[in-house]
């Protein structure tokens, strides 16, 4: 009888070992698929005048985003690595290298952002004295610019795989570069608001699945 007994409890505790580890309230813990999220409207200096030179201008000031949280960050913690992506107009900058004291770093990748399955394990570029991890220019990193319709899209088939602050990874799929994401923007439609979907894995592990 006391080895049945002995033999309940052991199954029990076993049990209730089991339950607790799969009710985790850990954010970052494993074992959950991860899925794809959207952030919109996200402010990347917008415009506030005309310039001398004919061009808009903004504050010039960049907006810190953090893809572990989904939030806007304070500029006043930029210093930090509480970010994982800054935007200014069309560049995006990494916390990593020269551009912050994280271990953030990208590369763009081709292919659907669905198919992105996993992050790679080497080629990553860090923000640095000769470029950002994210190229700048049409048609190098995430858009294209169109003189005829003086529009920004982005790439079909461009995915920026990022290693965010604290060394975990992410995928990001640039919608739009204008407020309510319109499917077909013109000259006057208002810039510098950015739509983006992102995909945030908290285990640390490479697989977006």
């Amino acid at each position: 009888m006391k080895t049945h007994i002995r033999l309940l409890s052991s199954l029990t505790l076993s049990a209730l070992l089991f339950l607790t580890a799969c009710d985790s309230s850990d954010p970052d813990a494993g074992g959950s698929p991860v899925v794809a999220q959207r952030a919109a409207d996200i402010p990347s200096d917008p415009i506030t005048g005309i310039g001398s030179d004919g061009r808009p201008v903004g504050q010039n000031a960049y907006t810190f985003f953090s893809l572990r949280s989904g939030q806007i960050v304070a500029r006043a913690d930029s210093a930090t690595t509480g970010w994982d992506l800054a935007f200014k107009g069309t560049t995006i900058l990494i916390n990593g290298g020269t551009s912050g004291p994280g271990n953030g770093a990208a590369q763009v990748m081709e292919g659907l952002f669905d198919e992105v399955n996993e992050a790679p394990a080497d080629g990553w570029t860090q923000d640095g004295a000769n470029g950002y991890a994210i190229p700048t220019g049409s048609g190098n990193g995430w858009y294209s610019y169109n003189p005829a319709t003086q529009t920004v899209l982005p790439l079909p088939g461009r995915v920026l795989v990022i290693r965010t602050a604290d060394g975990r990874f992410a995928k990001v799929s640039m919608v739009s570069y204008y407020q309510g994401a319109p499917a077909t923007p013109i000259g006057e439609s208002t810039a510098r608001y950015l739509t983006f979907d992102y995909v945030f894995q908290p285990d640390g592990s490479r697989s977006f699945e």
